[in-house]
């Protein structure tokens, strides 16, 4: 069997996976932000978004870049079959996680009136940061350990703990405090107790699988791999510490010189153009161990050949989503949020479009972290961050929520735009295909035209929303057929979701032949 089937094989695996949990996940994540938006007052919702911003800084900065670091180093000496090597960057990494994370939830506890007060004006939001910053611990040693398993191929505990235990737990809580008729504040117990639950149901399970065998003891070799794992670490940490500045600059600052209504009203769009990225967030949990190994094994023609494919994966997944959301904006709006948030869709537009590019040019910076490169990513997104910023800066007093989307916008574009660049000149890895681009031309154009004929003559409901995706979907899908878009690699994916699911594919793999 080739390298490359045998990789694209375990990425189809995994993704495919992931991609069912995080939709469960992400399914309970929106129903909570719907009931927590309608439960409050727009006001209410809006702290609750700066409260979850606060705390998701925090733990990035807590993490110290360990769980990517980690994850990569892990894969990097397995690849290399050095056992020892790995077990000493478990123990390592879980120690330093430990410390971080203490340290970090303790100066969030002690200055939350500080930054509730002077930062955000908001001095209700004290209590919220106080709630959350006892949960920083739980959220980042979910996120190391988690990312421990996927250094050894292993994506379910992801997926089971972080993107479906997680928010099922938490959305059981909404109901009862409902029922209870609780205040506001409730829910933010309610976010504390499912984090807590959550590591220790993944602390047990870690523990009896993996840690139990693979724990090493410290020596002389365990100082220079920590030294190693954070040196390789913190530039990720900086990286992630500014990709999350880029993603929530505009929510932060919109504290800032707006109002909590502003927040809430722009939270409602954030989310929803979200929903684009999530393949590609799926496809990163098993992709950057396997990238990783490739590297480690120098079969850099595999790798290149992988990146390409699952792009073209990653648009034909998105794309028909994109063109929902961004040619209806107002009716997805008005159907999932309430008439109140239609004024939202000139920015869910804005940020639809910046979540497809970042899709288009690929997994770029999880690749430049498999090849070793973490620096490169943090001086890139360093000089985004300081972009995304100025346009905050310039752009939300004028146009409120508009302007924070088109910071938001140009920043993830031209952040994936520089990482893109950096990672061809190093090794001559990019996303772009003809086998891509063919049905993407044809499928766009008759997207806007069936959008003009339903605007004309029809009120788009929700159901026809739901419609218009399986025809946007199904025309991508005929457009790839008839332009013959299809590579050997999708037969492969196709074969390993047959076995996967158990689903009998004969017909179209029969079809698929003919036009390959």
């Amino acid at each position: 069997m080739l390298e490359s089937d045998d990789s694209i094989k375990k990425i189809a695996r995994g993704t495919g996976i992931a991609l069912i949990g995080m939709g469960a996940g992400l399914l309970c994540n929106f129903v909570v932000r719907l009931i927590v938006a309608r439960y409050g007052l727009q006001a209410d919702y809006g702290i609750f978004a700066l409260a979850l911003v606060v705390l998701n800084v925090a733990v990035t900065v807590a993490a110290l870049g360990l769980a990517r670091g980690t994850t990569r180093y892990i894969a990097y000496y397995r690849g290399k079959d050095d056992v020892a090597k790995v077990r000493i960057t478990m123990t390592a990494s879980i120690r330093l996680s430990c410390i971080t994370s203490i340290i970090i939830g303790l100066a969030i506890f002690f200055t939350a009136d500080t930054i509730a007060s002077r930062i955000f004006h908001s001095p209700e939001l004290a209590l919220p940061l106080k709630i959350f910053a006892a949960g920083i611990p739980f959220f980042s040693l979910i996120r190391l350990l988690t990312a421990i398993h996927r250094g050894f191929d292993r994506i379910e505990p992801a997926v089971i703990f972080e993107y479906m235990m997680l928010n099922i737990i938490f959305l059981a809580f909404l109901p009862i405090i409902i029922a209870v008729a609780l205040p506001f504040v409730a829910v933010f117990y309610a976010y504390l107790a499912a984090l807590a639950i959550t590591f220790v149901v993944l602390a047990v399970y870690t523990v009896r699988k993996l840690l139990q065998r693979t724990t090493a003891t410290v020596g002389k070799g365990t100082q220079q791999i920590t030294r190693e794992l954070l040196l390789f670490s913190l530039p990720l940490m900086g990286s992630a510490m500014l990709g999350m500045l880029i993603a929530w600059t505009d929510t932060l600052m919109l504290g800032y010189f707006k109002t909590p209504e502003i927040v809430g009203l722009y939270n409602a769009a954030h989310p929803l153009a979200g929903f684009i990225s999530q393949p590609l967030t799926a496809l990163l949990l098993i992709y950057v161990p396997v990238a990783t190994g490739l590297y480690s094994r120098n079969l850099m023609a595999e790798l290149r050949r992988n990146y390409a494919i699952l792009t073209k994966w990653l648009i034909f997944l998105t794309l028909p989503i994109f063109l929902v959301l961004f040619l209806y904006p107002e009716e997805v709006l008005k159907l999932l949020f309430g008439t109140a948030y239609i004024p939202a869709a000139t920015a869910l537009r804005i940020l639809a479009v910046a979540f497809i590019i970042n899709n288009l040019l690929g997994p770029n910076g999880a690749t430049l972290i498999a090849i070793g490169h973490s620096r490169l990513i943090m001086w890139a997104t360093l000089a985004t961050a300081i972009l995304n910023i100025a346009l905050n800066i310039l752009l939300i007093p004028p146009l409120g929520i508009v302007g924070a989307a088109i910071a938001s916008a140009v920043s993830v574009t031209v952040v994936n735009i520089v990482r893109a660049t950096m990672l061809y000149s190093i090794c001559r890895v990019q996303p772009l295909s003809k086998n891509l681009l063919k049905p993407a031309i044809v499928c766009v154009p008759l997207a806007f035209i069936i959008q003009v004929i339903t605007k004309s003559f029809l009120t788009p409901t929700w159901w026809m929303l739901v419609v218009l995706f399986v025809v946007y979907l199904g025309i991508y899908s005929l457009a790839t057929l008839f332009t013959r878009s299809f590579d050997r690699e999708d037969l492969t994916m196709l074969l390993e979701i047959e076995k996967r699911s158990g689903m009998n594919m004969a017909s179209l793999k029969k079809i698929l032949r003919r036009f390959l």
